[in-house]
This record gives structure tokens, C-alpha cells and sequence, in this order.
């Protein structure tokens, strides 16, 4: 038989079965087919379009042009709705099924939409080790370029469609973050449009307090149209050490110690069980041992929690030399372990060797094709949070997490929090170790209700003067996150910019009391 004639008629015998389940069945509870016959290959053209369309803006040296022009253009539109009257807020005009976030929020139907298309890596000055952004650059475009000539950036947070806009407005971490703190502190300077339609530069020393105030505010302050951020010098390998722990006691002690250690410039752990964990310590290396390099990042490999997980069981440490990039977007393929509850043989060696060159899913095509039936399932049965609380507490935070939600793998990344006068400080006025404890999958308790145990995590994270990320669904009222975060100087400054009938209040913005 011809074999498009076979595919021809494969082709027709699965629509036939989709009419007779039924689309929403079908996407339901057969989610994999529609992810791998359609989504996958449209993701490998994203990427490849977007990849092509950065390096030849780079390389022919236009985005700073074009970056000047798209900042009037920007300006052109808050004025315009100035003078139509003001009469709504206003918000970028990206549609919301393209942020990594999975709220889909309902502001930008009723809201101004502002077009920002700015997605362009403006310069790199090595002598000053800044790079200058706009916001919606990502990290797979920042290690691409970056990496090649030589620097990368202290903190770079996981997922490579995360981008600067949204880690200075929401916020980012990595690995590294106990030595450099969250990525707001890495960026030295950022330039917005204001509710008046004027651009503002703020930096340590210039705009001070609108400087401190931007990161955490989910673009209620104004516009942001560039960013300047720290890079460092890059080297080839992160040697990678292994360290299987049983006991919660001594898998917080252990991670406490290591995350204290500034000798490692990465810490991270996975949390397999209540009593299990891996605790990984890496640092930056030219040279590599031959027989112990491990290129994690090529499309065969297994995902990396499965990979680290075999250390678990085998119980037994080890060390590895793993290519800077492929470190850094170690678990992007398998979105952390997402990726397991969509394609549920996506680490089996066959699909790994076949297909896996197109994996991960775009999380924007993940959005925009899951309807309001997988939507409402997700949020009913499915938690994607980040807690950060302080080290001191990682013991108690572990236990509580287990008891309410009870979900495995669970992310520990420790990051130091310097003092300041954002939304985001210690209770002191010194600098204080934190830990992100990020649980992403379908929680394992019969008892568990998305709001009430939600927000008895809440409640704990605010009584250990903790954060939640503002990316994840957010179900505390009004009172109760103005105790979570300081909104001094964040109200102060959108009272003196004009920003309350310009921009809605960022708990507005996110939080479920206020949307629903």
C-alpha cells in the first residue's frame, strides 16, 4: 500500500475517533496524542523561528535601532490613552496563554492593551559584565549567546521560555541564588514607561525607590521596556556531586550546610519522599574528567530527576561533568516533572531516541489548547507552587507541605535575601538564607481542596515570614497579602506616579479573591 495512502487513512480513522468521544474526551484523558502529533511539531517550529529571527537581529546589529522606535511607539499609547480619557487600566497587551504562568488572567479583556513587542538582546559590555535586554528576551535566547561568548548570568533561572520581564516583575531563582539572592538582585538597572507616557531610568543610585519597588510588582508600576543585568564569566563543565540523604532531620541539615557553603556555586535538592532526597553541589570547571562527563542536555538522555533518582536508589554518591547550558536547562525537557502526567511514556529510551529532539511542549501551545475543561481539572486537582521561607523553617515547611498537599518530587533551591525596601525583605535588617520549596504535580492526599489547602499553606508561609510566587494561583485575601508582603513603598509610589487609575493593584492582578 502507498504509504501516504496508509497515513491518508490512520489520519481519517482518528478523526472518526474523535468525533465518536468527542474532542473534550479525547483531550482529556487521551491529552498525549493531541500534544504529540500536533503540539511538538509546532513547538520545534516556534523555536527554530524564534532562534533564526535572534541571531540574525544580533548579528546585524539592529535591535538598538528598532528597541528606540518600539519605546515611542510604547509612549505613543499610554498618551493616546491618556487623552481618550483613562477611563480603564491598563496592561501589556501580550495574550495571557503565552507566559509560562498557568493563571489565565482575565484583566486583559477588560483592560487597555498595550503592545509590546520587544523581544531583542540589545548589547553586551563586557567591560562594565552587563547585558542589556528587553523584556521579553528568554533564557534559552540569554545562554545561547551569552555562553558563546564566553559570560552567563549569576542567577539563571530553569526553563528557557522564562523571560526577563516576567523574573523582574514576578521574580526568578536558580541554583546559585544562596550566593547572588533572587534574580532582582542581579539586575543593576530598568527603564520604564510611565502612566504619563514618560521613560524613566532607575538604578541603585538614580529613581532609588522606583528601582526597589518594580521587582514583585506585576507591571502595576509602569512598562518595562529594558533591563541591565549582571554577567559573569562562564566556564565549560559544572562539576556535579551527587549526595543520596535519608531522615528529614539530616536532609535539612545537610542542605542547610550546603547552602551555606559559598565554595558551591550551585546547590539544589530534589525530595523524592518525607524521608528521601538528593542533595546536588556543583561548581564551575574548564577542564573535565573524561570518564565522568555526562551530557544531560541531548535528547536521549533521561530526564533529570529520573537521572538523579537512580543515585537515590542505588544509594551511592557520584560526580559528573556536565556542559554549562545543558546544566542550566537540566530540567526543562520533562517542564521539572510535569511533563510525565501529559506524555506518560515521554522518558521511555524508544520515545526519548525517536522524538525527544522535540520535546518539551511549548507551555504557551500547553495553555491556549487545553480548554476550560483541563483548565478547571488542573485547578482542582493540580498544584504548581513555589513557597520561599526561611532555612530555619525548612524542616517544619517539608512537614507541612507533606501533610497538606503531600506531593513528590518536591524542588528545594536556597537563595540569600538581602535586606531592602521592596515588596520582597527579611524581617531583619540583615541578609537571611531562604529556601524555595517548589511542588508541581497532583497532590497525594484524599483530603485536599485547591482553595482551603492552599491557603492553609498560605497562612503557614505568612506566619514563618515567608513568600509565595505571584506566578501560581493565589487564593489569600487582600489583608492577608499585604501581612505576606510590604506594600509601603510600593503604595507610596503608585499614589505619587499616578498609577492607581493607570494600573490595577498587583493583588488585583493575581489573586483569585479578587478575580472570581
Amino acid at each position: 500500500m502507498d504509504p501516504l495512502l496508509y497515513l491518508g487513512g490512520l489520519v481519517v480513522l482518528f478523526l472518526l475517533w474523535i468525533k465518536v468521544k468527542g474532542l473534550d474526551y479525547v483531550i482529556v484523558h487521551q491529552r498525549w496524542i493531541f500534544v504529540c502529533l500536533f503540539l511538538l511539531p509546532l513547538s520545534v517550529i516556534f523555536d527554530v523561528y524564534y532562534y533564526l529571527r535572534a541571531w540574525l537581529i544580533f548579528k546585524m546589529c539592529s535591535a538598538p535601532k528598532q528597541h528606540d522606535q518600539r519605546v515611542r511607539n510604547i509612549q505613543r499609547q499610554v498618551r493616546e490613552w491618556r487623552k481618550e480619557g483613562g477611563k480603564t487600566h491598563m496592561c501589556t497587551g501580550r495574550p495571557g496563554w503565552l507566559t509560562v504562568s498557568l493563571r489565565v488572567g482575565k484583566y486583559k479583556k477588560t483592560n487597555k492593551n498595550i503592545m509590546i513587542n520587544m523581544m531583542d538582546i540589545l548589547e553586551v559590555d563586557t567591560q562594565r559584565q552587563v547585558v542589556r535586554v528587553e523584556p521579553l528576551v528568554n533564557m534559552g535566547q540569554i545562554t545561547a549567546l551569552l555562553n558563546s561568548l564566553g559570560w552567563t548570568l549569576p542567577v539563571l533561572p530553569e526553563l528557557d521560555d522564562l523571560t526577563v520581564g516576567g523574573l523582574v516583575m514576578g521574580t526568578g531563582i536558580e541554583s546559585s541564588s544562596h550566593i547572588y539572592g533572587l534574580f532582582q538582585h542581579i539586575c543593576v538597572a530598568f527603564e520604564l514607561v510611565l502612566a504619563d507616557g514618560s521613560l524613566v531610568r532607575c538604578t541603585e543610585e538614580e529613581n532609588s525607590d522606583l528601582f526597589h519597588a518594580v521587582p514583585w510588582s506585576c507591571g502595576t508600576l509602569g512598562f518595562l521596556v529594558a533591563a541591565e543585568i549582571k554577567i559573569v564569566p562562564a566556564r565549560l563543565w559544572v562539576r556535579l556531586q551527587y549526595e543520596p540523604i535519608r531522615g528529614l532531620e539530616n536532609i535539612c541539615r545537610r542542605f542547610s550546610e550546603a547552602s551555606e557553603d559559598k565554595n558551591n556555586t550551585f546547590v539544589e535538592g530534589l525530595q523524592y519522599s518525607l524521608d528521601e532526597a538528593v542533595i546536588m553541589t556543583g561548581t564551575m570547571t574548564d577542564t573535565a574528567e573524561p570518564d565522568k562527563i555526562n551530557r544531560i542536555g541531548l535528547h536521549y538522555k533521561p530526564w533529570f530527576f529520573k537521572h538523579v533518582e537512580r543515585y537515590l536508589t542505588e544509594n551511592k554518591k557520584a560526580v559528573e561533568y556536565i556542559p554549562l547550558r545543558h546544566y542550566y536547562h537540566r530540567h526543562t525537557r520533562s517542564i521539572f516533572w510535569e511533563l510525565q502526567d501529559i506524555i506518560p511514556f515521554g522518558n521511555h529510551p524508544v520515545f526519548r531516541w525517536l522524538f525527544g529532539w522535540m520535546v518539551p511542549p511549548k507551555i504557551s501551545l500547553l495553555k491556549l489548547t487545553q480548554g476550560e475543561t483541563i483548565r478547571q481539572l488542573y485547578e482542582q486537582h493540580h498544584v504548581v507552587q513555589d513557597m520561599l521561607v526561611p532555612m530555619k523553617h525548612i524542616q517544619t515547611a517539608i512537614t507541612r507541605f507533606h501533610q497538606d498537599i503531600h506531593v513528590y518530587p518536591l524542588w528545594l533551591c536556597p537563595f540569600v535575601l538581602p535586606p531592602g525596601r521592596g515588596m520582597v525583605h527579611p524581617k531583619g535588617e540583615e541578609a537571611e538564607l531562604y529556601v524555595d520549596i517548589g511542588a508541581y504535580g497532583e497532590p497525594g492526599v484524599k483530603h485536599f481542596q485547591a482553595k482551603a489547602s492552599c491557603r492553609q499553606l498560605e497562612q503557614f508561609v505568612r506566619e514563618v515570614h515567608g513568600f509565595q510566587m505571584l506566578y501560581a494561583d493565589v487564593y489569600m485575601e487582600r489583608s492577608e497579602f499585604w501581612e505576606m508582603f510590604d506594600g509601603t513603598l510600593y503604595h507610596r509610589l503608585r499614589k505619587e506616579l499616578g498609577c492607581q487609575d493607570a494600573f490595577p493593584e498587583v493583588y488585583d492582578k493575581i489573586c483569585k479573591a479578587a478575580r472570581h
